[in-house]
């Protein structure tokens, strides 16, 4: 039998998850520091830290009063990427845990459990069928947008990943929270872009879409950016107040275009049998809605990852653990142990690649 204890800390979320293969995930503890930074208009690394500190003691005395906790028999940790500090947080506590348990200690790279995170509610679904019903699913591409990372991946038969493409320069959550800062609007900005965008015209202002050549699938919205601090220099402060709604519409849209654009570039060369979103801009509806519409025109499943598994989680990592080859050998249902050695490095210097 296998449970997994799993542990998240790569920004500013707190996060604790046990999970069962036979089940899916039996419970799921977060603390999100998102109103301590909204204070500061982004995430300052040394509260995140002191955060990080102060909440694992008190979601793991959470977790030991769950039925399952006396069946643990391995625990995943997000060994990166992330910040460092807030990193060496969730590897020192599962380092302790797993001394103090006899357990071995998995290191789950952040953006491979964003990558399978679209399959955690097909799991939970049938977890006795997941292997059929994910191999109908493969060779998978997946989107992954976040604050910090903008990426096409593929999953292929064997479960193994490859980066297709990435962005150049600003992810597109970057972007979105970056426009926000130039419209005087809070943090996190892209919610309130999109909450704004609402009431507006998507075509009242003609923003770039970077790269958009078809031989090309990498991402840039660096341009984007430039562009809306040249608009809004061009507009009176109370044009710009009274034109918010059109500013934000316009360039939500545009971040969204060029998503879609790479996505369906992606699609036309790849022969996938299903698309994946997540990462937290997966959050966003009209990005939503515009996947799923991609993937009915092109007659391919689409799955999204639930809004609760789209931010930083612990869940995701818990279920990567399991699900991922890169770090489970099948033949024995255990996973790679990370030595103090390993862990040490991890903290000095997280991988970005997948």
């Amino acid at each position: 039998m296998l449970m997994i204890l799993a542990l998240e800390s790569s920004c500013d979320e707190t996060a604790v998850a046990l999970f069962d293969p036979r089940s899916g995930l039996v419970g799921e503890w977060i603390h999100t520091q998102m109103a301590l930074h909204e204070k500061h208009g982004g995430v300052v690394p040394d509260l995140a830290t002191r955060e990080h500190l102060r909440n694992f003691p008190a979601l793991l005395a959470l977790a030991r009063k769950h039925e399952s906790w006396s069946q643990i028999t391995a625990i995943a940790v997000t060994q990166g990427p992330g910040l460092a500090a807030c990193l060496a947080i969730g590897l020192a506590s599962a380092k302790a845990l797993a001394v103090g348990l006899n357990l071995p200690v998995w290191g789950v790279n952040h953006l491979r459990a964003h990558a399978f995170s679209p399959f955690i509610a097909l799991h939970a679904a049938a977890p006795a069928a997941f292997a059929r019903d994910l191999g109908t699913l493969l060779p998978h591409l997946g989107l992954i947008v976040s604050g910090g990372n903008t990426l096409l991946i593929e999953i292929d038969r064997d479960r193994r990943l490859r980066v297709i493409s990435s962005t150049r320069d600003d992810a597109a959550g970057e972007a979105l929270d970056k426009g926000a800062k130039l419209l005087g609007l809070g943090y996190p900005g892209g919610p309130l872009v999109e909450k704004i965008a609402r009431g507006g015209d998507t075509a009242a202002f003609d923003f770039p879409r970077g790269l958009g050549r078809r031989d090309n699938l990498e991402f840039s919205f660096s341009g984007l950016k430039t562009s809306l601090r040249y608009q809004l220099e061009k507009l009176p402060i109370d044009a710009v107040k009274a034109r918010l709604p059109d500013l934000c519409a316009s360039y939500q849209q545009a971040v969204i275009d060029v998503l879609l654009r790479k996505l369906e570039l992606a699609c036309e060369s790849g022969g996938y049998a299903s698309i994946g979103l997540s990462g937290g801009v997966a959050n966003n509806a009209l990005l939503r809605q515009r996947v799923s519409a991609l993937g009915r025109s092109l007659r391919l499943p689409v799955l999204v990852a639930e809004p609760k598994h789209t931010g930083d989680n612990a869940g995701m990592i818990g279920f990567a653990a399991w699900v991922d080859d890169h770090w489970v050998d099948r033949r024995s249902g255990l996973g790679l142990t990370i030595e103090p050695s390993a862990l040490a490095d991890a903290v000095a210097g997280p991988s970005a690649h997948m």
